[in-house]
């Protein structure tokens, strides 16, 4: 029987379940990834478990996102992620060395396999034929530990690819088409998986793209064929013996499908604030632009960076506009460098950073007061850059680079008639520096694991109670982020290992008292609306509304991994049944769930609410593993007591 390569490489790592979308599975994990915002928790936690090494076949820690170290905490967090990997058995990425998903596809990533990544962006490894998933650190504690990761069986929407990409359109246009197709929730509880004739067309690092916005979409991950071009990338790493090629079989089927002739589309920008409001360059062209960034984990490779340097050789940026570049890894930076491009940027007026997602994720660049910025960056949700009602557009490095010299949001191809388009051949032999990775081995594991003033203890949380008495603390719109829930930034994410001190910012770009307001609560709930949860996978944005007194949220419809994290904490992930109830619910509601427990242990589907003396039907649909997890408080209570039985 002819199967779809997603369906080829699920079947070869499944462990538990049946391959029938919406059914929960549970899979083999080859590879797991950290990186120091979520994986100092996934360290912690599994510390907890209490193992003596990690059991995945290949488990990595990056240090990417928290490079500013205006005080001890990242640096002592680093020294602690250090130490760890050593004494359990991980690769370690040291600081500056990369971005974690375009290190591991440069030095490890490999057809065929599955990886676990506390990131939400993993799935760019579909770059090199990988089935790789973001999700929470607890998630990836456990496949570090060698156990199945578990989710519903994702359907599969094949996208074939025709034809090429006109010059000055590139891989970010042909994501950001598929976001102008089907927004930012289109494919929840998909994996997408391109084929056909055009895929041969795009590089190793144009699919790294593609797959690692595919996220943005809700998507599960994204696969693409191991053919030729994959070859040419491992080669070029020098790892050629990686290769193995995987293919659709002919005539397979897919759940659902789409087309995209590459040779129709144009430019298009993601406006503010939202990577799902697209609309074509040519529609925006001319709005001034304060500021313009170039890399971070989906648009950093050598290929971006030098179609951005030959597009400004020789000339110079806008004098009232700021210009960086932030190279997705060392080794990008030093071919460039090799390549003869770095002095064009720099006498561009580009400021060059060091290696690492900075910006992305709030960490330096913010942007001024009610100035635009333009990024290749993958997500502009509101305040995520560290300014409060910022301007973000993404874009593509050929648009960005086009805007720069303007000072205006500028089609590229409106350089036709000045400049060659481009075309930028990645290197036959990349230069290959690992000096910057610690490979673990037997002697490292004697290493002692040095923790700072910061890092505390995982918290303990208590099982839930048969009856539940609780206060609705917050009701927020559609689309709320994990950003939302739990800011990113400078100020916030060097409290990553501190769930007491980063709990203070919980809900803080949405509402600033929502903290105070609910230390005077016993339990409380939330309310959102549709898309509850969308971006990162931190699990903090659940772990620290745990740690202050959440013990449910009620929406319309939730994200995937932070369901999944909900869970995870033991926070009740409940839907309304009738989504006009959402509309009748308020901010100090008094909420009961009678006979909680005895409910979720008999499998019931409906849970009804008091809300305020009324009652309303909500939906807890969630597999029994996860039935489990809550009525323990959390996975780790009862994935501990598991073990010690």
């Amino acid at each position: 029987m002819s199967s779809n390569l997603t369906r080829k490489i699920l079947a070869h790592h499944l462990v538990e379940g049946e391959l029938t979308p919406g059914c929960e599975i549970g899979i083999r994990i080859d590879h797991t990834l950290l990186q120091d915002a979520t994986g100092t928790m996934a360290m912690l936690e599994f510390e907890a478990l209490g193992l003596d090494r990690v059991k995945a076949d290949l488990a990595a820690q990056y240090v990417d996102h928290n490079l500013l170290q205006t005080d001890f905490k990242n640096a002592d967090d680093h020294r602690y992620l250090r130490t760890a990997c050593a004494h359990y058995g991980l690769h370690y990425s040291e600081p500056g060395n990369g971005i974690s998903h375009i290190v591991h596809m440069e030095r490890f990533g490999r057809p065929g396999l599955t990886m676990l990544g506390a990131d939400s962006h993993t799935p760019g490894a579909a770059s090199v034929s990988m089935l790789a998933i973001g999700a929470g650190g607890m998630d990836v504690a456990l496949a570090m530990a060698g156990r199945p990761y578990y989710l519903p069986c994702p359907s599969v929407l094949g996208v074939k690819l025709t034809k090429q990409l006109p010059k000055w359109v590139s891989a970010k246009d042909i994501i950001l088409e598929m976001l102008r197709r089907y927004d930012v929730k289109g494919c929840v509880g998909k994996i997408i998986e391109y084929f056909g004739p055009g895929v041969v067309s795009l590089s190793a690092t144009d699919r790294m793209t593609i797959g690692n916005m595919g996220t943005e979409l809700g998507a599960t991950s994204t696969v693409f064929p191991s053919d030729t071009r994959t070859l040419q990338w491992l080669t070029s790493q020098h790892r050629e013996e990686d290769w193995i090629e995987m293919h659709a079989d002919p005539g397979c089927s897919y759940d659902e499908y789409d087309e995209i002739d590459l040779s129709t589309l144009v430019p298009l920008v993601a406006c503010p604030t939202s990577p799902g409001n697209i609309k074509r360059v040519e529609e925006v062209a001319g709005t001034k632009v304060d500021q313009v960034i170039v890399g971070s984990s989906v648009n950093g490779s050598y290929r971006d960076l030098m179609v951005v340097a030959k597009t400004v050789e020789g000339k110079h940026a806008a004098h009232d506009l700021s210009f960086h570049i932030n190279p997705g890894s060392r080794q990008v930076l030093e071919n460039v460098a090799q390549s003869g491009s770095v002095m064009p940027l720099l006498l561009s007026g580009a400021r060059i950073h060091q290696s690492g997602c900075l910006g992305c994720i709030g960490m330096g660049q913010a942007p001024g007061t009610g100035q635009v910025s333009l990024r290749t960056f993958p997500r502009n949700f509101p305040g995520r850059s560290g300014t409060k009602d910022d301007q973000v557009y993404l874009c593509s490095p050929e648009t960005a680079a086009a805007s720069a010299l303007t000072g205006v949001i500028t089609d590229p191809r409106d350089l036709d008639g000045e400049m060659d388009y481009p075309q930028i051949i990645d290197p036959e032999q990349y230069l290959v520096d690992t000096s910057s990775l610690v490979m673990p081995n037997e002697e490292n594991m004697k290493t002692e694991i040095l923790r700072g003033p910061n890092i505390k203890t995982f918290p303990e949380f208590d099982a839930l109670p048969e009856t539940l008495e609780a206060v609705v603390a917050i009701k927020v719109a559609d689309n709320i982020s994990t950003d939302g829930i739990m800011p990113a930034g400078s100020e916030v994410l060097p409290l990553r290992s501190n769930i007491e001190a980063i709990s203070e910012y919980v809900f803080h770009l949405v509402d600033e008292e929502f903290v105070k307001r609910v230390k005077q609560l016993v339990n409380a709930v939330v309310i959102g609306g549709d898309n509850y949860g969308q971006g990162s996978s931190r699990e903090h944005a659940a772990l620290a509304p745990r740690y202050l007194g959440v013990r449910a949220k009620i929406t319309k419809s939730f994200a995937r991994i932070h369901k999944a994290n909900l869970c995870n904490f033991g926070i009740l992930p409940l839907v309304f049944k009738d989504q006009g109830d959402y509309d009748r619910v308020k901010q100090d509601d008094k909420v009961v769930f009678t006979d909680i427990r005895k409910l979720i242990e008999s499998g019931a589907t409906e849970i009804p609410v008091l809300m305020s003396g009324k009652e309303i039907i909500t939906l807890l649909e969630v597999s029994d593993r996860q039935r489990h997890h809550l009525l323990a408080g959390g996975t780790l209570n009862y994935v501990r007591k598991e073990l010690k039985s």
